[in-house]
């Protein structure tokens, strides 16, 4: 799926997504061409279940 698409699966702004992918700890994407990107269904759930949180206090490293 593109990039509003991706951004809306995850509940974030595409601008967020595209920071996250440039700077790092986004999801994992495909370069189609330099205006082209696309995401997995896959890869974007899974970058999600990876921020889960039980409390504030977890930092989501584990023991």
């Amino acid at each position: 799926m593109g990039e509003d698409r991706g951004a809306e699966f995850v509940g974030l702004d595409p601008r967020t997504l595209q920071a996250r992918r440039q700077r790092g700890g986004g999801p994992k994407y495909v370069r189609i061409s330099s205006r082209c990107i696309k995401y997995r269904r896959i890869d974007l759930k899974e970058w999600a279940d990876g921020l889960l949180r039980q409390s504030t206090s977890d930092t989501g490293e584990a023991a």
